[in-house]
């Protein structure tokens, strides 16, 4: 049997100034009274009080496994992202979400993927959000937990389309949603090549519509879809139900906030970012990735100065590992959350550098929904 997701209906217009209107978001067995999705960032800086907070204010809050384990200046052979620390990391963060829906990001390309997504399903977490790679595997990972609702990180129509068919062939079921990333605008690791990104041509919630179209089309269930990159705030929010999205991801937002897990000069670096700023790199995963690049340099020379080797070997593609050339990606970022951010990698989307201080989970919910809405939400 072929499980399905739930379509909501929201109306943006009525929804300003009441709570009335907003209906919860049901993805498989999990409901979400807001559809708003926080974006999983690596490497601790969306983790346990984060998550936490996203979640208790309705939200699905994200903890993302990657490098959980790992800190800056670690020698040897270190788990990245082990399953006691997930186990540990998702624990923590359900007992500060209070009732809400705590889910985890699991990277397709970490090495360790088949017994983190396991662990974390044990640990607490209802719904597994996975990119940088192919799910194909997903489903079996989580048989033995029905009510956990599985999530792919796509940019196209054909990833889902190829997704969807593996998965209904193989595992008789179907995501339960499905986020839709643009990589013109979204931070971190980005799902097409650089020289396709910010080019222009590319219709983001076009293929937010296409995807929504192919599930009813092919399989004649609603599957929500969730637009992720470049929502700051209220209009984009509206913005992206009018063109059709479910909900949204948001994830560098939520990095000013005072519940994110990064150091404090992690966040200040956002507060003073320019739009010159922000631009793609060629990270050591063989992805483009958007964060603030004008350190790429000395990023590189701190490792190579210290002749730094690798101490994870953490993703199943590292040009770090296998040939010396860039930088070693995992302790880059750790300097960067631990809030070295001279030599350290400060990952954003586009929208960076409109950050202008540092404020709660709560305001940002109470700015895109209203006070009334943010208030009836929270657990």
């Amino acid at each position: 049997m072929v499980r399905s997701g739930t379509l909501v209906e929201i109306h943006p217009e009525p929804m300003l100034g009441t709570h009335a209107s907003v209906s919860p978001l049901a993805i498989g067995r999990q409901t979400l009274r807001l559809p708003l999705f926080q974006g999983g960032m690596g490497v601790r800086i969306s983790a346990r009080r984060l998550a936490g907070a996203v979640a208790r204010s309705g939200g699905l809050g994200i903890v993302a496994t990657a490098a959980l384990g790992f800190r800056s200046g670690g020698k040897g052979r270190i788990e990245a992202a082990g399953e006691k620390e997930t186990r540990a990391e998702v624990e923590e963060a359900v007992a500060l979400a209070k009732g809400g829906v705590v889910g985890v990001n699991c990277m397709v390309a970490l090495r360790e993927f088949d017994r983190v997504v396991p662990a974390a399903c044990d640990a607490g977490a209802r719904v597994i959000v996975s990119g940088a790679g192919l799910p194909f595997s997903l489903p079996a990972l989580v048989a033995g937990h029905p009510e956990v609702a599985l999530v792919p990180i796509v940019s196209s129509l054909r990833a889902a389309e190829l997704i969807a068919r593996r998965w209904e062939r193989r595992h008789g079921r179907l995501p339960d949603a499905i986020v839709v990333e643009d990589p013109d605008t979204a931070g971190g690791h980005l799902g097409d090549r650089a020289e396709n990104i910010g080019v222009g041509g590319r219709d983001h919630y076009g293929t937010v519509r296409a995807i929504k179209e192919m599930f009813l089309r092919d399989w004649q269930v609603r599957v929500p879809v969730i637009a992720a990159g470049g929502v700051w705030g209220r209009e984009e929010f509206l913005h992206a139900l009018e063109q059709g999205a479910d909900g949204v991801q948001m994830a560098t937002r939520f990095v000013v906030t005072e519940e994110c897990d990064a150091d404090r000069r992690f966040k200040e670096a956002y507060l003073t970012a320019r739009p010159e700023d922000i631009g793609l790199i060629r990270s050591p995963v063989g992805m483009p990735g958007r964060a603030l690049r004008a350190n790429v340099e000395r990023i590189a020379a701190a490792d190579r100065d210290r002749k730094f080797t690798c101490p994870a070997s953490c993703l199943e593609e590292c040009s770090y590992r296998d040939a010396g050339e860039g930088f070693c990606l995992v302790e880059a970022l750790s300097r960067a959350q631990a809030g070295d951010v001279e030599t350290g990698l400060v990952f954003c989307g586009t929208n960076a550098w409109r950050a202008e201080r540092i404020g709660t989970v709560r305001e940002v919910f109470e700015e895109i929904f209203g006070v009334e809405a943010a208030a009836a939400a929270a657990f």
